[in-house]
């Protein structure tokens, strides 16, 4: 009789124990829930509008429910021959004010007294690739890149292919993925239910 009741106390714990490991708003490596996906985490290099290497590891996470969502894009673009590639996720606040003093510009950079939401593990920075070359899709500008070019509405000497990448990427992250674009960084996209997450500040290692 005492086995069964432990088996039955079990069993009423394991839903709260299966919420508890898959939190949406816990931050997850994407790789673990994405192997195929490719990273280029710029601020683990120079190649970044600090000319600074600012993580101490190449890796990127995000809260578990955007992962959740990035999977339905990259699954759908996988059927295309593309994947994602991933310039940054979640992003320390102590890295966000040293970014504020560089380029105090509420523009490109959020303000570190209210937070980014990168910092809450809501807000991803991509691009496309072609998986069977790895190379990039062709887009109107680098990464990064601080001016009206790199903004969705922007079409002054850009080629029809740029336009239609930075085209299917927004679809994709909009209407597969359920993401919200930012309309002067076409690599920016947030995952409004993440915005709920407390702002997070350590270093991963």
């Amino acid at each position: 009789m005492r086995t069964l009741y432990r088996i039955l106390l079990l069993f009423s714990l394991l839903p709260a124990v299966a919420a508890a490991q898959s939190a949406d708003d816990e931050l997850v490596r994407i790789k673990e829930l994405i192997p195929d996906i490719v990273l280029d985490v710029k601020y683990a290099t120079t190649d970044n509008f600090t000319h600074q290497k600012l993580y101490t590891i190449g890796d990127a996470m995000l809260a578990r429910g955007a992962v959740r969502q990035l999977q339905l894009v990259q699954d759908s673009l996988r059927k295309m021959g593309l994947g994602l590639k991933i310039y940054d996720g979640y992003r320390p606040r102590a890295i966000q004010f040293l970014m504020w003093e560089i380029v105090p510009d509420p523009t490109y950079v959020a303000d570190p007294n209210t937070g980014s939401n990168h910092n809450r593990g809501a807000a991803v920075d991509l691009s496309l690739v072609d998986r069977a070359t790895g190379k990039e899709l062709a887009m109107p500008t680098p990464f990064d890149w601080f001016g009206p070019e790199a903004g969705h509405g922007w079409l002054l000497g850009l080629s029809a292919e740029q336009v239609a990448n930075r085209t299917l990427l927004k679809t994709m992250m909009e209407h597969v993925g359920g993401f919200a674009s930012y309309d002067s960084e076409w690599w920016h996209y947030t995952h409004n239910p993440s915005l709920a997450n407390p702002l997070l500040d350590f270093q991963m290692k």
